[in-house]
């Protein structure tokens, strides 16, 4: 049985079917470039959806900007509205980064504001992606920048069933774990509230929250409900809930990264007072020692993409892993 369901009350005319077909003959004999060239309004995006749907694998659609790809994510979402369309861009909407001016010795601080409807949206590709195979994902050029280990995203998500053992330390441990934040009067997007037995959680990457009902360390019930009103959507009878961001880890790679880090720091504050830069080897000293703190006791800092070679394990001058790499191998 497909993947994708192309819904469409048109079918390819004029060249489009030729087009198709060249394109699926050549993906399927394993050419690895395609070129599909037509004017303005002559239904590329059209023509590409019935690739997709043929092909039946898993796409990634990069844009040059975050207006086009908007517009592609609206069209595609038409196309194929059983499936996972996923919008994968840059969340900010403002970005300073860190700077020094030598001649007053003042330090800027790195400054951003991050939108937090695409942040969830960035959240819920990668849930899709590691969860299901009929997903598209139009994307920026933000798809290739440094993420998180897909594998410590799986690895680190909550398997909830019904009639299932969980028992309720082990759940807010485990969500804690996954930076989700408790708060039981305002329940907002990665964060959870506690009521006796009752667990509600707000999935960073969705918009419906989540009822998990316990029976001593029984799941007695799952369920979705909306979180303006209170009122059920749908009973459930298992969930799989992903951590709050991509830039989670385990408990013992944070250890190991905490360490490299250490490791680092003191080499780099050995340079600097070698040179005699004073100064910047206590600036960087106490900001890292902050960071470190901040990474043992809540298991995440701001600037946490900084120490992604640590976190994920890799060697100097090894490539971060991104959006791609949360793909199956055969992806178009």
């Amino acid at each position: 049985m497909p993947l994708f369901k192309l819904a469409s009350d048109y079918q390819p005319t004029g060249d489009q079917p030729q087009a198709i077909a060249a394109l699926v003959d050549s993906i399927n004999a394993g050419n690895r470039d395609q070129t599909l060239l037509g004017v303005t309004g002559s239904g590329k995006t059209f023509t590409m959806a019935n690739v997709i749907a043929q092909c039946d694998r898993p796409t990634l659609i990069i844009s040059h900007n975050k207006t086009l790809a908007a517009q592609l994510y609206s069209e595609f979402k038409n196309f194929f509205p059983e499936n996972a369309v996923e919008y994968f861009v840059s969340y900010y909407d403002y970005y300073q980064p860190e700077a020094y001016i030598s001649s007053s010795d003042t330090f800027i601080e790195k400054d951003s504001s991050i939108n937090e409807e695409i942040e969830r949206l960035r959240i819920a590709t990668t849930s899709s992606l590691v969860s299901r195979k009929d997903v598209i994902v139009v994307a920026s050029v933000s798809c290739i920048y440094g993420l998180g280990s897909p594998e410590d995203f799986t690895e680190l998500r909550v398997e909830l069933r019904r009639g299932g053992t969980m028992p309720r330390n082990v759940l807010l441990e485990k969500l804690i774990d996954n930076l989700y934040e408790r708060n039981d009067f305002d329940l907002k997007r990665g964060r959870f509230r506690v009521r006796g037995d009752v667990i509600d959680i707000m999935p960073a990457y969705s918009e419906q929250a989540l009822r998990i009902e316990l029976w001593g360390d029984e799941v007695e019930s799952i369920s979705e409900f909306d979180p303006l009103n209170g009122d059920t959507i749908r009973p459930l009878d298992q969930f799989d809930l992903y951590p709050a961001t991509q830039y989670v880890t385990t408990k013992g790679k944070m250890e190991q990264a905490v360490g490299k880090i250490k490791s680092e720091l003191d080499a780099r504050v050995a340079e600097f007072e070698a040179a005699g830069q004073y100064l910047e080897a206590q600036r960087i000293r106490m900001r890292t020692n902050y960071d470190l703190e901040m990474l043992q006791e809540m298991g995440f800092c701001n600037g946490i993409e900084n120490y992604s070679r640590h976190m994920a394990g890799r060697e100097e001058g090894e490539r971060p892993t991104c959006l791609i790499d949360f793909f199956p191998e055969d992806f178009l």
